[in-house]
């Protein structure tokens, strides 16, 4: 598999190049410079989902894994079941939080560790990276306890779910954690900032364990096709796919996964108030406003960095710009979203709430609907029970993490400070 950096043409790298580098030059992000396509898709659908998986990405990755130790990585990877739940005749979700930290990330994350235990030899690394919400806790869960690998996981301080924050910050051993006083686009740019730093960058071996990784983009392909598996034949034939979108990694790999021949008609990019791709989409303009906190916190990203890739896609041919459109959903109609879900027997926390909303404004007539479940609702506890007025029990992983001790430690949104602080800690 050969890579392109995007911001320049000249640093082209392999699959195991891009997932130990993670950023390339310029903060560029790492793209397939051909994607492949399958051409019995029907086949493929056929498959049983690991075997599957092992197909999709043997294709994208190429022989850089041999086959049989790929085979051992996906089953590692993907233990758990991606249900397509039946919500209406003719809309579903397709619940990704099954895994061990109840998230769509635990696919990615938990790919991503395996394939760097295989591909670093030993070598020492560190991962930094920031969190909105779930990436932390999944990115914690898969990489705790690998030898050689330390973590760094940066979040805004008070900006995401109790929950969510308990499920990564009380591992301790090699998972560090970090409460930056600031937002999520604010700790995105102090890992930039750390990447740039070629005596933090080389001096701590960084890499980064966010939607940025290549390893952790390939993960989340397999899943799309594990969704239109569970239909009949007739319903892939008008398609839409709602995707609750913050970073947009999830949407890039549904995306991949459509020019690899997967049958969807259409997408939709489904944020919260932080808007700037559903306003890039209708005015051509790229005008990033101050990142809004919202119920829906893992979306509130208002610079999302997998854009680029989306564009590329778009721009190398592979897919026309009318296959995706953007919609916007307020804090208002998230929680009449959630109550009309749960009204159809379906509890819902509020990213998928937003992803069923716009779902449903874009959809036509006659036409079969997925929207992606990316958290258990049991995350958002607290705005989930105030909004639909019932009660919501626990699973067992958080009801372990809930009482335990936060090892988080506290600092300034100041990139020094950071630097210092993981100089004590790792240097």
């Amino acid at each position: 598999m050969e890579l392109v950096n995007l911001k320049d043409p000249s640093d082209k790298v392999t699959f195991a190049e891009a997932v130990k580098k993670g950023l390339g030059k310029n903060q560029g992000l790492y793209f397939p410079t051909t994607l492949p396509t399958f051409d019995d898709i029907d086949s493929i659908l056929d498959m049983p989902f690991v075997a599957r998986s092992v197909e999709i990405l043997s294709q994208l990755i190429g022989d850089e894994i041999p086959r049989d130790r790929l085979q051992g990585i996906v089953e590692r990877a993907f233990a758990f079941d991606a249900p397509l739940v039946k919500v209406t005749d003719n809309v579903y979700s397709l619940e990704l939080f099954h895994g061990p930290t109840l998230a769509f990330k635990d696919f990615g994350g938990r790919f991503m560790a395996q394939c760097l235990t295989e591909l670093a030899a030993g070598e020492k690394i560190t991962i930094l990276t920031a969190t909105s919400g779930d990436t932390g806790a999944a990115v914690a869960h898969a990489f705790h306890g690998l030898e050689n690998i330390n973590v760094v996981i940066l979040f805004p301080k008070g900006k995401i779910s109790p929950l969510q924050e308990k499920l990564f910050t009380t591992l301790g051993d090699n998972i560090h954690t970090v409460s930056i006083e600031d937002d999520f686009d604010a700790c995105q740019q102090m890992v930039k900032s750390a990447f740039d730093d070629a005596e933090v960058r080389e001096g701590l071996h960084l890499n980064s364990a966010n939607s940025i990784n290549i390893s952790r983009l390939v993960a989340q392909v397999c899943y799309y096709f594990e969704a239109v598996s569970q239909l009949s034949k007739e319903q892939r034939e008008d398609l839409v796919i709602s995707v609750p979108s913050g970073n947009f990694g999830n949407l890039t790999a549904g995306m991949i996964a459509k020019t690899m021949g997967l049958p969807v008609k259409h997408f939709v990019a489904a944020t919260n108030l932080n808007d700037t791709v559903p306003r890039y989409l209708k005015t051509g303009e790229w005008d990033p406003k101050d990142t809004v906190a919202t119920m829906s916190n893992a979306m509130d990203v208002s610079q999302p960095n997998n854009w680029p890739r989306i564009e590329a896609i778009i721009e190398l041919g592979y897919l026309p710009r009318d296959v995706l459109s953007g919609d916007t959903v307020d804090e208002d109609y998230t929680q009449v979203a959630m109550r009309q879900l749960a009204q159809l027997g379906y509890i819902s926390e509020p990213h998928a709430a937003i992803a069923y909303k716009a779902l449903i404004r874009h959809m036509e007539e006659g036409q079969t609907g997925i929207f992606l479940g990316t958290a258990h609702p049991a995350k958002f506890r607290e705005t989930v029970e105030n909004v639909l007025g019932q009660p919501i029990s626990l699973p067992q992983p958080l009801v372990d993490c809930s009482t335990k001790e936060s090892f988080a430690v506290d600092l300034p949104s100041d990139y020094e400070a950071l630097k210092q602080h993981l100089f004590t800690l790792l240097g």
